[in-house]
């Protein structure tokens, strides 16, 4: 398959769990979905926050000021959440949609925390997404230096909403990263938080900086498109910039992060469905439907070409209190998460 199937995906009729329903033209990041620009829907947009404040719940090493990202606890100065037309930069500035620049980089001054309230280095390497405090993840890798992924596409459904609300925030995600030493983190995510499901591209952490795209809310029952793609030809073992798309292809409101850098990471560990969660009190504290399907989970290689085989590696973590039935069924593409 090559680079013409993200550019002109055509309308096809995909089964989801006995269902079947129509999906929505999807155009290449930052071109038009349907008609309409890929971060549109801005007044919308600017009405929501992707980036809840972490309250009197979070840990005790976690200080004032703070929000909860699918990254952990940031300083509110270490987030940069886009405006519709703006990107990252390489250089870490952003480009505004008049096509001026910040004459400055934004450099975080602030440590950050991981779910569990340690704390954390974004430089580090890391040896498995648990240190992050996933609660379950389905992630494969290259098994080589010198190959790379291309691509990832998966869809979903926003599932119910959950039976309480107690202040808790939920991230369900595919994304990629670096094995060898992530500076980078690239992922379409839906979010859930203040009584309300919301999705948003994000990339971090460049300078210690998280980067969102305007957040666009979505309702239960709607069917999500995420992808991650790079801008380079075929073949490129490290490309520079990519693009982040999230997709509600129920109504067709989309928000990305176009041409976003990879601070240099070949990109070899790729994540099917992830997620984390925050202040869960109560197995309440989840939604109802008790499980989601990510779908049509396809990893590409360095020359685009689907991979023949998606063995993916499971991660629970079975420390999480409370326990709530935790559990991964994985398929070629496939994965479910449950709790």
């Amino acid at each position: 398959m090559d680079r013409t199937f993200f550019a002109t995906m055509p309308l096809v009729r995909l089964v989801l769990t006995g269902l079947v329903f129509a999906t929505a033209l999807v155009g290449a990041p930052g071109e038009p979905i349907n008609g309409s620009d890929v971060s549109d829907n801005s007044q919308q947009a600017t009405a929501l926050n992707a980036t809840p404040l972490a309250g009197p719940h979070r840990p005790a090493n976690v200080p004032e000021g703070y929000v909860i990202t699918p990254f952990g606890y940031f300083h509110t100065s270490c987030l940069q959440s886009l405006s519709k037309g703006e990107r990252l930069l390489a250089d870490g500035k952003v480009q505004h949609a008049n096509g001026s620049v910040n004459a400055s980089v934004a450099v975080c001054g602030y440590p950050h925390y991981l779910r569990s309230g340690m704390a954390a280095n974004t430089a580090n390497a890391r040896s498995s997404p648990e240190i992050d405090g996933w609660v379950e993840s389905a992630s494969i890798t290259t098994g080589s230096a010198d190959k790379s992924y291309g691509a990832l596409i998966a869809t979903w459904t926003v599932p119910s909403q959950p039976y309480r609300d107690d202040g808790q925030v939920l991230y369900l995600f595919p994304g990629f990263e670096d094995i060898n030493g992530v500076q980078s983190i690239l992922q379409p995510v839906l979010g859930w938080y203040q009584g309300r499901w919301t999705i948003a591209s994000w990339n971090c952490c460049l300078n210690g900086i998280v980067t969102n795209s305007p957040a666009v809310a979505v309702t239960t029952g709607d069917k999500i498109y995420g992808s991650i793609t790079n801008s380079c030809p075929p073949g490129t073992h490290a490309c520079p910039a990519w693009s982040v798309l999230s997709v509600d292809l129920s109504t067709g409101d989309s928000t990305t992060l176009g041409n976003t850098p990879s601070n240099g990471q070949a990109f070899n560990w790729a994540f099917g469905g992830v997620l984390e969660a925050y202040y869960i009190n109560s197995c309440d504290d989840y939604p109802s439907d008790r499980q989601l399907t990510f779908s049509q989970v396809t990893i590409f290689d360095q020359n685009l070409h689907p991979l023949a085989t998606q063995k993916w590696s499971a991660g629970v973590d079975s420390s999480d209190t409370p326990q709530c039935g935790y559990g991964l069924t994985l398929m070629k593409r496939k994965i479910t998460v449950a709790y």
